[in-house]
């Protein structure tokens, strides 16, 4: 499998010449009818091969981690994250394989996180702000040698995680606004996420890929204390609720189409789901709510996929042209 980031480079390295990969994109659109800017492609897997790697790794790994925490529980940490960075040297520094990049990557992240949680049998707070802030450390590492795509939203990730235990950890009412602080890092991260898509506005490099990472992280940041603020996962289903719940999917929903992708909105559409099934069973519709709920959002998202090319049209005649220049492009 190629993708654009290898046509990319090998206009760079004179193999094909920009004209040629031009035409080629170009008739590629025409016959999938789809714009590739328009497509959230991301290097997730190039063949079976990829997932063979990733079975085998993954039996090597649980073995190293049975055999460590047999010596010690905190060993178990270290030999996952040794044993998934030294795979990662051929696999993905070498070989470039997609799926067990991702793979690994996760494997080494999350034996860093648990080496200070299983350091003591009696769990701190103060372990999980060591874990959060030694994983960031590890995948800013691991970004510098394997430059994997997905490394740096991991990495936000866990950099969230390492300050908000901080904040508990230090102040202990914090707990409470424990949503706002996500809140405010997703809204970080999404920042961060359109400073990488700005890069690359025709989606044809790697910063294309990891912006789509910081967009899938930065969603549900974003969206859960939103509706969770509104108590929707607990009973508060009403009439009006319903509808604020509505006008914030449609509120992400432009902003989704705006900035074209697709995460923010999948993130929200749990909370919908759930608020209009429950507000149709207060209504008597009992036994056929979700069904109802599901075919009405399912058929909308279709068909806004179907036109999601025209509604991005119409969506950014609404967008600064300032602001335009910055996002992904509209192809004719």
């Amino acid at each position: 499998m190629y993708t654009d980031e290898d046509l990319t480079q090998a206009v760079k390295h004179n193999i094909f010449s920009q004209q040629a990969v031009d035409d080629f994109r170009r008739h590629i659109s025409q016959v999938r009818n789809s714009h590739a800017v328009d497509e959230e492609n991301f290097r997730l897997i190039n063949g079976f091969n990829d997932i063979f790697v990733v079975i085998a790794s993954a039996l090597l790994l649980g073995s190293l981690a049975w055999l460590g925490h047999s010596l010690s529980p905190m060993l178990a940490g270290v030999a996952v994250a040794a044993g998934a960075w030294g795979l990662a040297e051929f696999f993905v520094r070498r070989q470039r394989m997609a799926l067990p990049a991702i793979a690994l990557l996760l494997a080494f992240l999350g034996g860093l996180f648990t080496i200070p949680v299983l350091f003591n049998a009696d769990v701190q707070g103060s372990a999980f702000m060591i874990a959060g802030l030694l994983t960031t450390v590890g995948a800013v590492a691991h970004w510098m040698r394997f430059r994997v795509p997905i490394t740096i939203a991991a990495g936000a990730a866990t950099l969230t995680a390492g300050c908000v235990a901080s904040m508990v950890y230090f102040f202990k009412p914090a707990v409470f606004y424990i949503d706002a602080v996500v809140l405010v890092f997703g809204l970080l991260i999404f920042g961060l996420a359109m400073y990488w898509d700005s890069k690359d506005t025709k989606r044809q490099t790697r910063s294309s890929d990891i912006a789509f990472w910081l967009h899938l992280i930065s969603a549900p940041m974003i969206v859960h204390p939103i509706f969770s603020s509104l108590g929707v996962l607990g009973g508060n289903n009403g009439l009006m609720i319903s509808l604020i719940v509505l006008a914030l999917y449609i509120l992400l929903g432009v902003i989704s189409i705006a900035v074209d992708r697709r995460a923010i909105m999948v993130s929200a559409l749990v909370y919908v789901i759930y608020t209009f099934s429950s507000l149709m069973e207060t209504y008597g519709m009992v036994t056929y709510s979700f069904a109802v709920t599901g075919l009405c959002i399912g058929s909308a998202l279709l068909l806004l996929s179907a036109f999601w090319h025209g509604c991005r049209r119409q969506v950014l005649k609404l967008v600064p042209a300032h602001i335009q220049v910055k996002l992904p492009i509209i192809k004719a």
